[in-house]
């Protein structure tokens, strides 16, 4: 069974409601996942590029819609904590755990982060792709890092135990991070630079410092961070990637983060990863590992055994 660390479905679930739709995970997510063997993940509230001129008010949009399926569904179960988790493995529910991609919407305000935890958010990324009021994100083109809301907001997650993710960071940031943190932090979807060299990757350098705070990081399915050659971005290749992070870090950092996008407007025609389309296909993922040489308990501690440590030690 799988943990998938990263999830966009949420903005699906937004897009659909609004338009008077109901039930949306149940109707168009849940049969894929079951497919793909995923018991459960991380959802991240993101606000997709058309609606960034005003965070505010989408991310309010997006959780009134949230509030909304998790009232009216029966197939899912929202989680805080390893104990939570637990017991909807135990029931064989699907779990969910409310995540946060980019804190745009918090401009100078800390109190949003207690919004976020008031409505279940047990994770959080400060940035997307852009530089906000408290950091620089991996495609900003700045080159400096947190700002001191920035680092407020580090320790202010940490006292909450919430979840402290870097994937969209830019490595200035990903550096202060790193300095800052008491607890053990994650990528939740980034891939190795040193086999495909693009901004959202990390270093070898950063694998090992995830490694030395007892963090994960998730593998990431999308084409452009898999390799150069378009040839090649294909599972096998990801693969690679997770052979590569284990030889870096040990089998105990190294988790999934697919973050799957066919389903958000806008990418139907973009290209996909060969054997990974959707989530419906991960097991060719652990069928390509299984063919690199790890035995049964390196694929589960891959599949969901890192990530549930970390939230065991992390959030509550």
């Amino acid at each position: 069974m799988v943990f998938d660390a990263h999830s966009d479905i949420w903005t699906d679930v937004t897009v659909r409601r609004l338009r008077g739709e109901r039930d949306v995970f149940c109707k168009h997510h849940l049969d894929r996942l079951k497919k793909g063997c995923v018991e459960g993940g991380i959802f991240a509230i993101w606000v997709d590029p058309p609606y960034d001129a005003n965070h505010a008010e989408r991310t309010r949009q997006m959780m009134d819609c949230i509030q909304a399926e998790i009232a009216e569904s029966t197939v899912f179960q929202i989680v805080h904590n390893e104990e939570e988790v637990m017991k909807a493995q135990q029931e064989g529910i699907f779990y969910i755990l409310i995540g946060v991609e980019g804190m745009a919407c918090a401009g100078e305000d800390p109190a949003w982060i207690d919004t976020y935890y008031e409505l279940g958010a047990r994770h959080a990324m400060l940035t997307w792709n852009e530089a906000n009021a408290l950091g620089a994100g991996a495609l900003s083109g700045e080159d400096y890092g947190l700002t001191e809301l920035g680092k407020q907001a580090v320790r202010r997650l940490q006292e909450k135990r919430m979840l402290l993710d870097v994937s969209h960071l830019n490595e200035a940031g990903f550096w202060d991070v790193a300095k800052l943190t008491a607890a053990p932090f994650v990528a939740s979807h980034s891939n190795c630079r040193a086999l495909c060299d693009v901004p959202r990757n990390l270093t070898d350098e950063q694998l090992r410092a995830i490694r030395d705070a007892g963090g994960v990081v998730g593998v990431n399915v999308f084409h452009d961070f898999v390799h150069a050659d378009t040839e090649k971005q294909t599972v096998e290749t990801l693969a690679l990637h997770a052979a590569h992070m284990i030889e870096v870090m040990g089998i105990d950092h190294v988790g999934c983060g697919f973050d799957f996008c066919e389903f958000l407007e806008g990418e139907e025609d973009e290209p996909r990863t060969p054997g990974l389309e959707d989530a419906a296909q991960i097991p060719n993922f652990f069928v390509c590992l299984k063919r690199l040489g790890l035995n049964q308990e390196e694929l589960e501690k891959v599949a969901r055994g890192n990530y549930l440590k970390v939230l065991h030690r992390c959030v509550g």
